[in-house]
């Protein structure tokens, strides 16, 4: 099941997306209030993620993909590229991010393998949806890229264990963890650089469990003005999902919504030589398997 929050005709709407087209759940909400009601009012992805929420979800999911759109839904769809896509989920009390969980990242950063997960976190000022634009902050001259595969948590998890971690993922969406290099390392703190307003691009879409199968099998990569810059597995990952999961909910209790950001594969900028930085007009495009696909600008702030 692939799901989405989208803007139409200046309205917020959930979506359930499949083959190229986009139904309104709001909208099927409305129209059968007896059935669907809950969905009518629901602003964000949150309140759906378990409980009776999830159940209609995938009733609904079920029906499409066993007997098509219903004919009194087929007004309710509209082509996938007519959306306007924001955040899946609009407001997450955490977005934890993970540095150095590849390998590869870490040697050309010149950083050591770390022996526990390295934690920092954005705020929900940064959070955009897949089409941005990401405004290039007029006091900082070191933006960066980095593609990232991210975790949405579906219910509250607190001090589970790594076998157990899985039944905690609500799905899976595609991350830009945007960073200012020339604030990120001023002190020992990397948040400085990391949550900038809309220095979290997320979408388009969430993905459940079952339409990704292995998450730590999947190509990632992103394309800088056309210029593949990250290539890259979700195999390299050091510290795999489940891991990350169990380790953080030892330390504070994750809810549904949350969002944990896993960490870039090498080809950042600011390793390169000679350094390459985020330009305005600059486009920038993160592919995930199975994930999708965000494409958007960058756009020097005002």
């Amino acid at each position: 099941m692939r799901l989405a929050r989208y803007r139409k005709k200046n309205a917020t709407h959930l979506g359930l997306v499949w083959d190229s087209k986009i139904l309104s759940l709001t909208d099927v909400g409305k129209d059968d209030p007896g059935r669907y009601g809950l969905l009518a009012d629901a602003l964000d992805l949150i309140p759906l993620l378990s409980g009776q929420g999830w159940v209609t979800l995938e009733k609904i999911d079920r029906q499409i993909k066993e007997s098509g759109v219903p004919r009194e839904w087929a007004a309710l769809s509209d082509p996938e590229m007519d959306a306007q896509w924001l955040p899946p989920v609009a407001s997450p009390e955490k977005i934890i991010c993970i540095g150095l969980n590849y390998r590869d990242h870490a040697a050309e950063s010149k950083m050591e393998i770390p022996k526990e997960p390295v934690i920092f976190n954005k705020f929900n000022n940064a959070l955009v949806g897949a089409a941005g634009p990401v405004l290039l902050p007029s006091n900082s001259q070191q933006v960066d890229y980095e593609a990232e595969l991210a975790v949405v948590i579906g219910a509250s998890a607190k001090r589970v264990s790594r076998e157990e971690a899985s039944r905690f993922v609500a799905g899976y969406t595609v991350m830009h963890d945007v960073s200012a290099r020339d604030w990120q390392f001023r002190t020992g703190q990397w948040m400085s650089g990391k949550t900038f307003d809309t220095f979290g691009p997320c979408g388009p879409h969430l993905v459940t469990p079952d339409e990704v199968g292995d998450p730590h099998d999947l190509d990632i990569r992103l394309t800088l003005n056309g210029q593949v810059m990250q290539d890259s597995n979700t195999s390299n990952l050091i510290f795999d999902i489940p891991t990350l999961i169990s380790y953080l909910s030892h330390i504070f209790t994750l809810k549904a919504g949350d969002i944990i950001s896993t960490g870039t594969p090498p080809g950042v900028g600011f390793a390169r030589r000679p350094q390459v930085f985020l330009k305005d007009g600059d486009s920038v495009e993160i592919f995930v398997e199975k994930v999708g696909l965000m494409q958007h600008r960058c756009t020097a702030e005002q």
